[in-house]
């Protein structure tokens, strides 16, 4: 599914909803932003949080094999907001969007990768959406959220902490863990966001120089995660991802605390001819912390599941 990476004056930008940069789709008065770099094959790519600006994300190093298609969730920026935000940000809703977006490119089929919330996004549209995804990758992801889930994330947290007691800045990583249940502000959001972070990668003490301009970079806006009912949006994939057709890869880190191997082993056992990558030196961040190795396993899987462009050599 190669896509021209040529205009066709010769002057080497491509024209339209692929040209390089920054795009934005109205959908019913909200704007829905997106963010296109690199070249080759199409992958769009659902960020996490929800609310965590997009950014983080980014990923050089697979730019320079696919044209990645950044979504800027809704929410995150002031003229993004649904008229109930906090509120209503659900999947169905995230998925509606997306296929905006996905429409606009005008492809037959493109890659959805989706990380973290994101992951848990991109799972719902290849479920209920599939007809435009040549194959989706859950990159930090899990086929379940609730209290399961919670306990798993505590355990995993307990572990960190005692793998690093005595350590100064392990108290304020525990006091960003208990403030989480409280957050009801965008200066919250991010306080939490990178209290939390030297948790969600491997090694942050050890690597601190490099990941500390990161960890202080997060933006945030507060999404409740509850739907326009103020209902808890909580989410059970079981049963319906053993009916997932689409080509599948699930990416986790060995580190990962908040969605660990524990839930993309199970991914992987739920999806059938599903591929698994374990990322033995990473947490929640691995195209951040191994990114070589990232990259070539999304990007072998993509140009396996590519679907040629009619008329393509």
């Amino acid at each position: 599914m190669n896509v021209p990476t040529t205009h066709p004056d010769g002057s080497g930008q491509r024209p339209g909803p692929l040209a390089p940069g920054t795009h934005t789709v109205q959908v019913a008065g909200i704007a829905q932003r997106y963010h296109v770099h690199g070249s080759g094959p199409v992958c769009v790519a659902h960020s996490g949080g929800p609310g965590i600006f997009w950014d983080y994300l980014r990923m050089p190093a697979l730019e320079e094999h696919l044209t990645m298609v950044y979504l800027e969730p809704i929410g995150t920026a002031e003229d993004s907001r649904l008229p109930s935000h906090p509120h209503g940000y659900t999947r169905e809703r995230y998925s509606s969007f997306l296929d905006v977006v996905i429409d606009r490119l005008g492809l037959p089929k493109v890659h959805l990768l989706g990380h973290s919330h994101g992951a848990f996004v991109a799972a719902y549209h290849a479920l209920h959406r599939p007809e435009r995804l040549a194959g989706v990758v859950l990159y930090g992801g899990a086929p379940v959220t609730g209290p399961e889930h919670a306990e798993e994330a505590g355990r995993r947290v307990e572990e960190f902490a005692v793998k690093h007691a005595g350590h100064p800045g392990l108290p304020g990583v525990l006091a960003a863990f208990g403030a989480m249940a409280g957050i009801s502000s965008d200066e919250e959001t991010a306080a939490v966001a990178r209290g939390v972070f030297p948790s969600y990668v491997a090694d942050y003490w050890g690597n601190e120089e490099r990941l500390a301009p990161i960890r202080d970079a997060i933006s945030a806006t507060f999404i409740s995660g509850l739907d326009d009912d103020l209902v808890p949006d909580v989410i059970d994939d079981r049963v319906a991802l053993k009916g997932l057709e689409l080509p599948t890869l699930v990416v986790v880190g060995r580190h990962d605390v908040i969605c660990g191997p524990r839930w993309s082993l199970e991914l992987h056992e739920l999806i059938r001819d599903s591929q698994l990558v374990v990322l033995e030196d990473s947490g929640h961040f691995g195209h951040i912390e191994e990114p070589a190795l990232f990259t070539e396993a999304v990007r072998d899987f993509v140009d396996r599941t590519s679907v040629p462009r009619p008329g393509a050599a």
